[in-house]
């Protein structure tokens, strides 16, 4: 999974030609870490129809502020670049891709 830095966020969310989920993540976050697995599964069995990716809220705290994230993970979906959901928490893979194929 590609992890996005602020530079490369705004312009590969409005630009993407699919919905995108992003996680914003931190690598000292224990759920974070739980979650990691869970969306490289997903990734694999949605290729090309929905795009997964990182946001390090650490590297990139400009995003997380003006997202106002408050709670780490927070896995956010785009859609046409808008935001079309936010989930906080440790998600199973069966609800992230029952929010992602409601889109």
């Amino acid at each position: 999974m590609k992890v996005l830095s602020s530079k490369e966020f705004k312009d590969y969310i409005q630009n993407s030609k699919v919905p995108v989920l992003v996680d914003f993540f931190a690598d000292w976050c224990g759920p974070c870490q739980m979650l990691t697995p869970v969306l490289k599964q997903l990734a694999e069995e949605v290729d090309g129809k929905y795009d997964i990716v990182k946001v390090d809220i650490d590297e990139s705290e400009d995003i997380a502020t003006e997202l106002g994230i408050t709670s780490i993970p927070t896995l956010i979906t785009y859609k046409n670049g808008e935001i079309a959901d936010r989930m906080a928490g440790f998600q199973s893979k069966d609800a992230i891709l029952a929010k992602l194929e409601s889109l």
